[in-house]
């Protein structure tokens, strides 16, 4: 939930300009490659990730993106993320790896859902002036 609500606030400053603004200096212009698209799956990834919805996906989608990210721009500027500057590129890429491959845990959206789903439509038994289900 953490690595999600920090990628979102990351996508939303880059965005709409709050939070401190874009890191990587001005905000894109809408539709400008890659930044814009980015910022995008930043918000839109963080978010999903952060609510549990569609989360392995959406976690593989975010991963992606800052492996783009770290290689096109950072990498070129020195071997290491220390030497160029892509630690936070490298550390959430492999955390969101993590997350698209470890799953959502157990508080996803999806799940609590399917919970709350699953115990309407279960048939109630009377037993003795109780109810068990």
């Amino acid at each position: 939930m953490v690595i999600g609500l920090l990628f979102t606030c990351h996508g939303a400053a880059t965005l709409f300009d709050v939070l401190g603004g874009p890191q990587g200096g001005s905000t894109p212009q809408p539709g400008q490659w890659p930044g814009w698209w980015a910022a995008v799956i930043q918000l839109a990834g963080g978010a999903l990730v952060l609510a549990g919805l569609f989360t392995r996906t959406a976690a593989a989608l975010c991963s992606g993106s800052m492996a783009y990210a770290y290689f096109v721009h950072h990498q070129p500027e020195g071997f290491l993320p220390l030497e160029n500057g892509g630690e936070k590129a490298a550390l959430f890429c492999w955390a969101f790896l993590l997350i698209a491959a470890l799953g959502p845990g157990r508080w996803p959206v999806t799940t609590l859902l399917a919970r709350r789903r699953n115990a309407q439509s279960a048939p109630h038994k009377e037993v003795a002036g109780t109810l068990d289900t």
